[in-house]
């Protein structure tokens, strides 16, 4: 059964058509709104993404050497296509949803118009036939009462033997118009009665069905649309699932791939010192009060002439510690324990080389301009060549001559690195280093890098701390003991106000404007302890920075 078979009910159907349009607009209002949340997590998602990417020239690059680490970035990378998918959620919704219900709601609109825009000209137009209808059966029902009236007066006439036969024929005329007159009444109401009951029969059976039956297909349309629309809805979400699994896929693969024993490995390889355990501490007789002697096997890096305590000797955390001082040390890296100190060389060897390789490159690059300039002098003259030329040869033999100074350092760390007898692994350990050169800036004074493991530096250590003019304790070798132990907090930050080179051991370079760490404060002898990153920190003058200091730091102490 259509709706062609509900009859008047033209008012219920038009509310029931306009719910169903709003129904729509619902709906598309819940799609787009679904729309704004997947594009509004996709880009929380994306912020914590990027939020947690390694930064340039940070701790954070460096542990990149961690499967850990390389496993987290690569989640990283992951939830960021991850959140990729989710924006595709949200255009596909908007394109194939919310962008056709839209249109589709415009075009529902205009055709429910036009349907219910016929039914009411139809409903207007049997109302006003029915009017008609009304008028023509008054007007027979007048006639006839007319008539009546007529038929009696002229009977009423003609029995009056009073009334003249001239009363009584026009009487009997008048009576013969009225009933004429009521049969023409009746016969046009009897001919638009015909008419209309013709008319209100394709009313109700042919001209409102129809209109009821394009409103049923609409509503239908209407229906299946929201049917599709939902379909959608579901399959936007089934579509991006396989690239969705390949990326959480790729992020167990990252966990599976993580390996605890390399990193562990790795953390050795970082860190290893290179020194070997010290032997046992030998007994050491206070009875005898006139001759005291510190163990040959002892830590205590006895002295020659003079007796030290042994508590207080520079080598005696060497094995235990960790070197904090990276790029404020000599330049043979003494300070470092050998392990680390054979790597640093290495490395400035092989930075060396580098330079070496590229001012090399332009000596050949210039030898062969040269060569173009000699062969077509209106090209260039070649005598320009020469001063640059010289300049290369220059700095190619203060490099190769560097070479030859880190080589031989490294040499001689590779000689000590083997193991020997007790006795000859601590003498080698502790051994004068007399190639190593203390330089005179205050930042050396203060640290004394270069005393870290020698007895002659130690001396020479001992002596330098005792004139350094800074009041915070009594006890000189405190200072590397302690400053050694592990790397100085960060306890402000400061901005250079003037370029600094940077030239002697223990400082480090600076440009105007540069933002660093300070690590250390001015301890009354003009200079602050600044750090650029892990593996560069030194002094520069307290004059050429601006110093902002973090008010809940406690400070970095320096025992000396």
């Amino acid at each position: 059964r259509g709706w062609g078979t509900v009859g008047d009910q033209f008012d219920n159907l038009e509310k029931h058509t306009q719910w169903g349009i709003e129904f729509v607009e619902k709906y598309t209002k819940f799609v787009k709104e679904r729309s704004e949340i997947e594009t509004s997590y996709a880009k929380q998602i994306r912020n914590l993404s990027k939020k947690y990417q390694p930064k340039k020239n940070s701790r954070e690059e460096e542990e990149s050497k961690y499967t850990f680490c390389r496993a987290f970035l690569t989640s990283l990378n992951e939830l960021n296509d991850y959140a990729g998918q989710h924006e595709v959620i949200a255009e596909n919704l908007t394109s194939q949803i919310i962008s056709e219900l839209s249109r589709y709601m415009q075009e529902l609109k205009a055709e429910r118009k036009s349907h219910f825009h016929d039914g009411r000209k139809a409903q207007q137009h049997i109302e006003s036939s029915w009017k008609q209808l009304e008028s023509c059966k008054r007007r027979f029902e007048r006639d006839c009462k007319e008539a009546d009236r007529a038929q009696q007066y002229f009977e009423k006439m003609d029995a009056d033997i009073n009334v003249t036969k001239a009363d009584v024929e026009k009487a009997r005329q008048q009576a013969q118009m009225r009933h004429q007159m009521a049969a023409d009444s009746k016969s046009d109401y009897s001919s638009y009665l015909q008419k209309f009951n013709q008319e209100q029969n394709d009313h109700y059976y042919t001209i409102i069905p129809n209109i009821f039956q394009k409103l049923q297909d609409m509503e239908e349309k209407r229906i299946e649309r929201i049917g599709v629309c939902m379909k959608t809805f579901a399959d936007v979400d089934r579509q991006v699932l396989p690239i969705v699994g390949k990326c959480l896929d790729e992020m167990t693969k990252a966990a599976e791939s993580i390996e605890p024993k390399t990193d562990s490995k790795q953390v050795v390889e970082s860190y290893k010192s290179g020194f070997e355990p010290p032997g046992d501490v030998e007994f050491e007789d206070y009875g005898q009060p006139m001759k005291r002697t510190a163990s040959d096997t002892s830590l205590s890096n006895p002295r020659e002439g003079k007796e030290k305590p042994t508590g207080k000797t520079k080598g005696k955390l060497w094995p235990f510690i960790k070197n904090k001082n990276k790029g404020s040390g000599p330049e043979d890296f003494s300070h470092l324990p050998p392990e680390q100190r054979r790597k640093k060389l290495q490395g400035k060897l092989d930075e060396l080389n580098k330079d070496i390789q590229k001012e090399m490159d332009q000596r050949d690059a210039l030898t062969k301009m040269k060569d173009v300039y000699v062969k077509n002098p209106q090209m260039g003259d070649p005598a320009s060549v020469d001063p640059r030329l010289l300049e290369i040869g220059q700095n190619i033999e203060k490099l190769q001559f560097e070479v030859q100074k880190f080589e031989g350092w490294l040499a001689e760390v590779e000689e000590r690195m083997p193991s020997k007898s007790d006795t000859h692994r601590r003498s080698g350990i502790y051994e004068t280093q007399n190639n190593t050169t203390v330089s005179n800036n205050c930042a050396q004074d203060r640290e004394s890098p270069d005393g870290s493991y020698t007895e002659e530096q130690n001396s020479e250590t001992q002596v330098k701390a005792n004139t350094h003019p800074i009041p915070t304790s009594s006890t000189p070798e405190f200072d590397d003991e302690f400053d050694d132990e592990e790397t100085l907090p960060t306890i402000g930050t400061c901005k250079a106000l003037y370029p600094f080179e940077g030239h002697n051991e223990g400082t480090i370079s600076v440009a105007e404007g540069e933002l660093l760490y300070v690590i250390e404060e001015d301890k009354g002898d003009g200079w602050t302890r600044v750090r650029r990153n892990e593996d560069e920190e030194g002094y520069v003058p307290t004059s050429y920075v601006e110093v902002f200091l973090e008010t809940n730091a406690k400070g970095a102490m320096t025992y000396i």
